[in-house]
């Protein structure tokens, strides 16, 4: 029996399939044996571990049993390099995966990526309910090439006790983050840092995200934008608010004695860092190895009130590999996934938000603390997504290194974002 998921193009293509099937056996005197009736099998190669994949056998599970036509294998396969090896070649070993947001556009144009425009309409999927800023991504000269089955928004989380202890109100403002910034930091006589303002959980993010709060834009029609005013009135605040408040050595020591992301020793969870910017999966992370944490969360502060609630959107994707030798099976199992029943089980494994808008409100992440701050961004105007091109991979490392030589102090902000223009000059357009 099948599940109400199921569309109706799909019984039209069934009913095509059957014709075809009883004239070739017509044709063949119905003496060609019979495995005609056997199930279209699929391997779903997913780069999630642990929880994310022990939640994707249960999906799978699900589907194998909603239906006869269709059965999926799964396994855990966490190794960008031999997936893109394995879509690079002539026969593929899958025939849908996972990857990121800004993986797209790349991979796209390398023509690895099945174009989904066709599904998307003949299994009725409504691009509507999902996310606008994560959709951005999904898309490389005119077509779709993936879609989102989970989606992350960036806000500022801070320590109540070390905040009411300084006597310091959740910043609204930059003006008031640059305050709260100085406030929270403690330093010895020799400079040493005890406990720093505000960290990043990776300084990309952070610095790129900065840049959508200062009205920045990473990149444009005509390709990267690195030097946009607002990228360096963005990357210039962190340097002035938080680098060279501290000096950039003490920075680098208190940095290299972080404890591992996400821990109980984790430098926001145990206390070394005041405020942080990061994701919506810390609501869930901070219930399981930092309960007794008085932690809240609020927008990132704006430049101006037009940029009000400015984030950054990522996306993690699902796609069809040009080498597939079972797309329409594939696009199938692929509805299936992005269903909004599944969607919602799956995104709540982790405490991430889901690609679709319809499920924000779901009562299914009511459990996790101040989640609805990330979940309300999502669909800001002012929610935003780094370019997915064919250069996305060099721009990224290149900011990389330059906000790194600005946190380390060996460069100053406009210098650092000059040298990527000088550098995406030679990028792949």
């Amino acid at each position: 029996m099948k599940n109400s998921f199921f569309t109706t193009s799909r019984s039209r293509r069934l009913g095509v399939i059957a014709i075809a099937t009883t004239a070739a056996l017509a044709l063949a005197g119905c003496s060609g044996g019979g495995d005609s009736d056997d199930p279209t099998t699929l391997k779903f190669s997913y780069l999630w571990s642990g929880p994310e994949a022990k939640v994707l056998e249960t999906i799978i599970d699900d589907f194998n049993e909603s239906q006869d036509d269709i059965v999926v294998k799964g396994v855990s396969s966490p190794d960008q390099q031999k997936q893109l090896t394995s879509m690079s070649s002539s026969n593929g070993s899958f025939d849908i995966s996972d990857n990121f947001g800004e993986n797209v556009g790349s991979w796209a144009a390398k023509g690895v990526l099945a174009p989904l425009d066709e599904y998307i309409e003949s299994e009725s999927i409504d691009l509507d309910d999902f996310a606008p800023a994560a959709l951005e991504q999904m898309k490389h000269d005119g077509q779709t090439y993936a879609l989102p089955i989970a989606v992350h928004s960036f806000q500022l989380l801070y320590n109540k006790t070390l905040l009411d202890k300084a006597g310091v109100e959740p910043p609204t403002t930059m003006d008031e983050l640059a305050d709260a910034v100085e406030k929270l930091t403690v330093t010895d006589d020799a400079g040493k840092i005890s406990q720093l303002g505000i960290g990043d959980a990776k300084t990309l993010t952070t610095l790129t995200t900065m840049g959508f709060a200062f009205g920045g834009s990473w990149s444009d029609k005509n390709g990267p934008t690195p030097t946009d005013p607002g990228n360096i009135e963005a990357v210039d605040w962190w340097q002035k608010n938080v680098v060279d408040l501290v000096g950039a050595d003490n920075l680098a020591d208190f940095k290299a004695g972080e404890g591992q992301y996400l821990s109980a020793e984790d430098s926001f969870f145990s206390g070394k860092v005041a405020m942080i910017i990061d994701g919506e999966w810390r609501a869930a992370s901070a219930s399981e190895v930092a309960p007794e944490l008085d932690w809240g969360v609020t927008s990132i502060p704006a430049a101006s009130p037009r940029l009000e609630n400015s984030t950054q959107v990522t996306s993690s994707t699902l796609f069809i590999p040009t080498n597939s030798k079972h797309k329409d099976e594939a696009a199938e199992f692929l509805s299936y996934l992005l269903s909004p029943e599944v969607m919602e089980k799956f995104s709540l494994t982790l405490g991430n938000l889901p690609a679709r808008t319809s499920l924000l409100d779901s009562d299914a992440y009511s459990d996790l603390p101040n989640f609805e701050v990330w979940a309300d961004a999502l669909t800001s105007p002012n929610a935003q997504s780094l370019a997915s091109a064919p250069y996305s991979a060099e721009y990224a490392t290149d900011l990389d290194n330059a906000f790194d030589d600005v946190v380390r102090g060996k460069s100053r902000a406009e210098k650092a974002l000059d040298y990527v223009t000088t550098r995406t000059k030679s990028y792949t357009k």
